[in-house]
């Protein structure tokens, strides 16, 4: 069968957010037997997949160029985080987990990828968790199963993949099964991802696309929107907090570490629209865990949402933003030292940004992985350093973990 990486590259000419399509993601989870080595914390990693713009997700108001470089964009009403930073409306929902302390965000983090701003290489550097001294094609694991490699008792419980695609992150020796949610498409996962964009911006061939591939997950019998686009944000939404209902009933059993995909990050044009409903569903997906969890459980969660890359500093001409470098994760749980913005900030000046366009990362994103995993586990720094991320330095304790 050919390989995500392979059928999106044969693909290329479709866009570059083929790599976010919801047909090419996976999740996955794993446990231990009564969690043996895991303990009782659970830890939950959210790949959001096609590069997150981080600045108009948690903005930095405070900043006076800011505003500068984006006259269109982030326009409606953000929340108040701190004085400093304000958080976008597609959040909303989250304001009592921040006020309770279960909320955080990472600003101007990146992991070590540079220059090119390839969504395929972007993710699977962040999957393979490895640096820029280790060649990517000489990494054939992801940092999740290289820890769980190390834990002791590991069994493998329960997978799902959407799309019958290996996620990257928890691909190795750790033992993992898959699993999907029920569907009676009759289309292939290449002929679905080739009718979403033959006809993403065509009218005329809407209609038809849309209905054949809702009737075909519905089974016929599904009341759906009329509208087609709508009806496809339904069926993607409705994915999203079913895969949230699964890992939570996991987590509340004896599965530890769970990781899946959200896609539709890509936001080249109409971001204002578009992002929004990319943050709805994130949020829908974290209060879903919360609530499924069940108070005791999600006392001992921390999720990480985490992107390939940032954005570009500035609005590009059609309402959107381009790919770009530094960017921002998404954090959440009740075991989690939330209410607060983590990470330097390193300043919108021109003489600030990376290449003169890009946020300055002033952090690696696998550092604060490793962080949280050295508080919910207590893995040895050690480990963290040289076996899961080789070649991270982890810098000092952020306190991530209550």
């Amino acid at each position: 069968m050919m390989d995500r990486r392979t059928l999106l590259r044969g693909l290329g000419g479709f866009g570059c957010s083929l790599a976010a399509h919801p047909l090419m993601t996976t999740v996955t989870l794993a446990s231990t037997e009564r969690g043996e080595g895991l303990g009782e914390n659970r830890l939950v990693v959210v790949i959001l997949r096609g590069a997150m713009d981080g600045l108009d997700v948690v903005r930095p108001l405070g900043d006076r160029n800011f505003a500068t470089y984006r006259p269109t964009l982030s326009r409606d009403e953000p929340i108040d985080l701190d004085g400093f930073y304000a958080m976008h409306a597609g959040l909303s929902g989250l304001q009592p987990l921040w006020s309770a302390g279960e909320l955080a965000f990472v600003h101007a983090t990146s992991t070590p990828y540079r220059d090119k701003r390839s969504h395929f290489d972007g993710q699977d550097l962040l999957e393979a968790g490895t640096g820029p001294d280790l060649p990517i094609a000489q990494v054939r694991d992801g940092w999740l199963n290289r820890l769980l490699q190390s834990v002791p008792g590991l069994k493998a419980e329960t997978a799902f993949a959407i799309g019958r695609q290996e996620m990257r992150i928890l691909r190795g020796p750790a033992p993992v099964l898959e699993w999907a949610p029920d569907t009676a498409v009759d289309l292939s996962p290449q002929a679905q991802l080739l009718l979403e964009h033959v006809y993403h911006d065509d009218p005329l061939f809407q209609d038809a696309a849309a209905e054949a591939w809702l009737l075909g997950e519905a089974g016929g019998d599904m009341m759906v929107d009329p509208d087609p686009i709508k009806a496809l944000r339904q069926a993607k939404r409705g994915e999203a907090l079913r895969v949230a209902d699964y890992a939570a009933e996991k987590l509340r059993e004896q599965t530890r570490i769970a990781a899946f995909s959200l896609t539709g990050w890509d936001t080249h044009k109409g971001q204002g629209k578009r992002l929004g409903q990319s943050l709805r569903q994130l949020e829908q997906v974290i209060l879903r865990l919360k609530s499924g969890l069940g108070a005791e459980i999600w006392g001992k969660t921390t999720l990480l949402a985490m992107t390939e890359f940032g954005r570009t500093v500035a609005e590009n001409g059609t309402n959107g933003t381009d790919h770009g470098t530094g960017g921002a994760m998404v954090l959440a749980g009740g075991a989690l030292r939330g209410g607060k913005v983590y990470g330097p900030w390193p300043g919108l000046a021109e003489a600030d940004l990376l290449d003169r366009r890009d946020l300055m990362p002033t952090s690696d994103v696998r550092s604060w992985a490793a962080h949280a995993m050295r508080g919910l586990y207590g893995f040895d720094r050690g480990l963290l350093q040289d076996k899961v991320f080789p070649g991270l330095a982890m810098g000092d304790d952020p306190g991530l973990i209550r």
